[in-house]
């Protein structure tokens, strides 16, 4: 494969060139050539842009009786990718660039109109200082103006640039992180000192408040009342029975009630077993209330002729206990 590659060729020590024909060939033979897109263009057949730098298979030919100072000039022949109109421009040594010929026309460039204009201007200027002598001193001094005034610039610049060839650029650039660092010390002492504020004087309010609870508990503690420590957990419901009943003071305890009461009942004055047990009276009783009974006989005499209605009690079986009761509460006495 690296001999189809050799660009050199093998010359023999006999080779005469004089002696090789030459062919006789048109002036204004065409060479296919590939070439890119020099500027902007648009077709005038179809509407079609072509970029710049878009690659053509074009048609090179040297343009006849057109030079530029010995320099020849080419016509270039491309087609519009879109509709295959032919397009031609060829080059331009005068401006270094290329010129449009036809089948399109160039897009706007405002380098080439500025040139363009400046080149105008220039001629419009040496056409008026041939015929006005005047002007041409006008034009001499604003131009001399204009020079000194870019003098003056140039010299800003150099003592501009001496100035700064005479910084010390490293320095500058320590001197500047150092500050930096001495900043950033800074800004954290004063972070750490507000902290330790805050944290100080949220102490100093807790501290406030757990002291103002204490005061406002021993305010309470002083205005209840001191409760009884022999009181048993029991005694809320006697107390709450004691005052539903008959509003009776809530310290009073009820009395102790007997197992036989729980069951039968009190036999106490009052109610319907009252009126059949007849309780005995203990013996101090019954002898003060003797001679009070002796001094009402005679009184009574009159009262005993009348006649008394016999009253028959059938025993039960409650006056019977009641009976039990008053013999055995009399034998233990």
């Amino acid at each position: 494969m690296s001999e189809r590659k050799v660009l050199n060729k093998y010359y023999p020590p006999d080779f005469d060139p004089s002696k090789i024909p030459k062919l006789k060939l048109p002036k204004d033979r065409q060479y296919v050539v590939r070439l890119m897109a020099p500027f902007n263009m648009r077709c005038k057949t179809c509407g079609e842009y072509i970029y710049k730098g878009k690659k053509f298979n074009a048609r090179k030919e040297t343009v006849q009786n057109e030079l530029y100072m010995g320099l020849p000039i080419f016509r270039f022949y491309i087609k519009c990718t879109r509709c295959l109109a032919e397009i031609t421009f060829k080059t331009d040594p005068e401006n270094t660039d290329y010129a449009m010929e036809h089948g399109a026309t160039r897009n706007f460039q405002a380098e080439k109109l500025m040139e363009e204009e400046e080149k105008k201007i220039q001629l419009e200027r040496e056409e008026e200082e041939l015929n006005n002598p005047m002007k041409v001193l006008e034009n001499r001094t604003r131009d001399s103006k204009l020079e000194m005034e870019v003098l003056e610039n140039l010299q800003e610049l150099k003592e501009l640039n001496q100035r700064q060839a005479l910084v010390d650029f490293e320095g500058m650039i320590d001197q500047y992180r150092d500050l930096e660092e001495r900043e950033r010390e800074r800004e954290k002492e004063e972070d750490e000192r507000e902290t330790k504020d805050m944290l100080d004087r949220a102490l100093v309010k807790r501290l406030r408040d757990s002291d103002s609870d204490s005061d406002q508990e021993e305010k309470s503690s002083e205005t209840l009342p001191e409760r009884d420590n022999t009181d048993r957990p029991t005694d809320i419901l006697t107390r709450a029975t004691t005052e539903s009943r008959g509003g009776e003071p809530c310290c009073v305890k009820k009395a102790k009630v007997e197992k036989w009461e729980r069951s039968i009942g009190t036999l106490r004055g009052g109610g319907d077993l009252g009126s059949l047990v007849i309780r005995k009276k203990p013996a101090s009783l019954a002898s003060k209330s003797a001679p009070a009974s002796s001094s009402k006989t005679g009184s009574s005499d009159d009262s005993a002729a009348a006649p008394k209605p016999v009253t028959t009690q059938t025993p039960s079986s409650l006056s019977l206990l009641g009976a039990y009761s008053d013999s055995d509460s009399n034998d233990s006495g």
